[in-house]
Parts: structure tokens; C-alpha cells; sequence
């Protein structure tokens, strides 16, 4: 069993509510108000007044662009190392789904702030954090459609624009859960990939090789934390692994101010749903601990998430994100350790 030090990220997650001032200089980063949410355009030039600021703690770059030319910008924090494990993040691949970049930011503004335990994690991972998976998207919802799911390309025959960024992965794409038809909300495309912005992520997170231990993916709602497979009901061979991580992430997120969180594999949880990006980072990208965490609520707002709930929001993630890691490192290291001792001369 992987022991966490639960003390320490509690006390770390309570804080002084005199050092919340949400206007305030946050620790050698520029400020980020988390009382409301943001338009793509506050989002990116926030970016990259961080990548300015840090110096060498983060960079901030683009590693693609969306249909209409917008940037995919990935911020790195912690230094960058040979074996160095990594945690990515993605968040908005749903356009409506505001709470999942207004979160993906909340955790960047603490990852990168100066405690003790963010010390600690940065210097033993590599976090890469997409807040806006599907900028175009995420732009529509705030100047036409504000419950528009989908991206903004146009389909060659049909007037009905997007796809669904979450069926048009390479990995069982087309299967159960997704539809052929251009108009559906859960179109997957003519192709696997045939976005920029799954075509990005996808290459981007290949790039990271087999030291991405970590690969969250942001979605709301419901408060579930779900792990592949998606596009079956069977489940990956590791399954039980996943779960009892699952379950730790949950429960330190229910420790901060008792919200609960569903836990298993989305087929069981949810619906069947092929082309999905956990999936294939699990079955493709092979990361172990690949998961999708649908945020709030479970219902009552939906998709309309209030913005006084954003950093409530973002207290429960990042707590859980944190035992993630640290049980995740933890689990790495015992690894090694055996490797090493199988390794060694009888």
C-alpha cells in the first residue's frame, strides 16, 4: 500500500483566507481573478504573461493551432529532466463545459505558487496544463452558442459544422457511442483525427514519451472520476490499480469540503463511448493512470456551472491531483527499486 502524507495537503488546502485576496499578486505570477470565468482572449494573454514572469520555472508555448488558427497553448511548470516523470492536463475539450478551463487555471496559479508540497512536486514532475483543448469552440460559446459541445470546422457535403474532439481519437474511433452524422453532438469525424487539435494533443503527448505517468482530462458534469475503457465494458488489465488511485484522488477531494465523486470505468459509470481521449491515452500513449474527471455539478446547473463555484472547484481538484501525483510517484519509485534489486548481480 502507498502511504501520502494526507496532513500536509490538508493544511496546505485550508490556507489563511487573508492570503486568498483573489486580485492579489499570486506568489511571482501574474493575478487571475477566479471569481469569474474568461474569454479565450483573457486566457491566452493571461499565458503568456506567466511564460514572461517565470523564468525558468515554466514556459508557455503553443503546439498547434485549431481550425480557425487559434493557438493550443501548453504551459510547462517545473524544470524539464532526462527522467523526470510528467503529469498532463487538458481541459475544455468540451466547449461548453466552462468549469474545466476555469479549473485547469486555478491549478496552474497553485502548482506553480511556492509551498512547501508544490516545492516538492515540481521538483519531482514535469506538469504540462492545456486549458482550452478546443479553443474555437470555447470562443462560439461565448459569442453565439453558449451550449455549442463541439469544434467550429466545416464539413466538406454538410452545413452542420464541428466534431465531437472526444469521439475523434484514433483508438476504436467510430465504434459504440459515436455517430456518422455531421449534425450529431457526438459526430466523430470522417477520420480519426481529422481535427488540428486531436492531431496536436495527440503528437504533443506522444512526444512525452514513457515518462508521462499522469494524463487527466477535464470534462463536466456529473462528479465522477472515471478510467478507461470507454468504447467497451471490459476494463484494462490494471484496472483495479486505476481504482484504488481513483478512489484516493476522490477522497481527498471529498476532504475538502465533502463533495463526492463517483469512481470506475466510464462504460460502467455512464455510456458506452467510443474515440474517447483516455482511451487512447491508456491503450495508445500507454500512460497507466489516464483518466477522464467529469467536475460539477451533478445536475442541478449543468453545463451552467455558477462562477462562485470555481474555486471551490478548484480547491477539490487540486487537492486531488495532488494525491494523485504523490501516490503515482510513490508507486514509480517502488518500481525502480525492484528493478534495480532484479537487476543486480547474485
Amino acid at each position: 500500500m502507498v502511504l501520502v502524507n494526507f496532513r500536509l495537503i490538508h493544511d496546505e488546502g485550508r490556507g489563511s483566507r487573508s492570503k486568498r485576496a483573489v486580485n492579489a499578486q499570486q506568489e511571482g505570477i501574474p493575478s487571475l481573478n477566479h471569481t469569474h470565468y474568461h474569454t479565450y482572449d483573457e486566457i491566452s494573454e493571461w499565458l503568456d504573461e506567466v511564460g514572461r514572469s517565470c523564468g525558468s520555472a515554466c514556459s508557455v508555448f503553443s503546439i498547434g493551432n485549431s481550425t480557425e488558427n487559434r493557438n493550443l497553448k501548453v504551459i510547462r511548470i517545473g524544470s524539464e529532466g532526462a527522467n523526470k516523470p510528467i503529469v498532463w492536463i487538458d481541459a475544455g475539450i468540451h466547449a461548453r463545459e466552462w468549469i474545466a478551463p476555469a479549473t485547469a487555471l486555478y491549478i496552474i496559479s497553485k502548482v506553480y505558487s511556492r509551498s512547501r508540497l508544490n516545492r516538492y512536486l515540481n521538483t519531482k514532475y514535469t506538469w504540462y496544463i492545456l486549458p482550452l483543448a478546443n479553443p474555437d469552440g470555447y470562443d462560439y460559446t461565448w459569442t453565439s452558442d453558449r451550449l455549442w459541445r463541439k469544434t467550429r470546422s466545416v464539413h466538406p457535403t454538410n452545413s452542420c459544422r464541428g466534431v465531437d474532439p472526444n469521439r475523434n481519437w484514433g483508438f476504436h474511433w467510430a465504434g459504440l457511442g459515436t455517430s456518422a452524422n455531421p449534425c450529431s453532438e457526438n459526430y466523430h469525424g470522417l477520420q480519426p483525427f481529422s481535427e488540428p487539435e486531436t492531431q496536436a494533443i495527440s503528437q504533443f503527448v506522444l512526444s512525452l514519451g514513457d515518462r508521462l505517468l499522469v494524463y487527466l482530462s477535464l470534462h463536466s458534469y456529473g462528479q465522477y472520476w472515471l478510467a478507461p475503457w470507454g468504447y467497451t465494458y471490459r476494463v484494462p488489465d490494471d484496472y483495479l490499480d486505476m481504482l484504488y488511485v481513483g478512489n484516493q484522488a476522490a477522497d481527498a477531494l471529498k476532504r475538502v469540503q465533502g463533495t463526492v465523486y463517483e469512481v470506475g470505468a466510464s462504460s460502467r459509470l455512464l455510456y458506452l463511448a467510443a474515440g474517447g481521449s483516455d482511451d487512447w491515452a491508456k491503450g495508445v500513449a500507454g500512460v497507466k493512470y489516464a483518466y477522464t474527471v467529469e467536475l460539477r455539478d451533478t445536475g442541478r446547473h449543468g453545463f451552467i456551472l455558477p462562477a462562485s463555484e470555481i474555486q471551490q472547484t478548484g480547491r477539490e481538484m487540486l487537492q486531488a491531483v495532488r494525491v494523485l501525483a504523490l501516490i503515482v510517484l510513490r508507486e514509480q519509485r517502488l518500481l525502480e527499486r525492484q528493478q534495480t534489486t532484479n537487476s543486480a548481480p547474485s
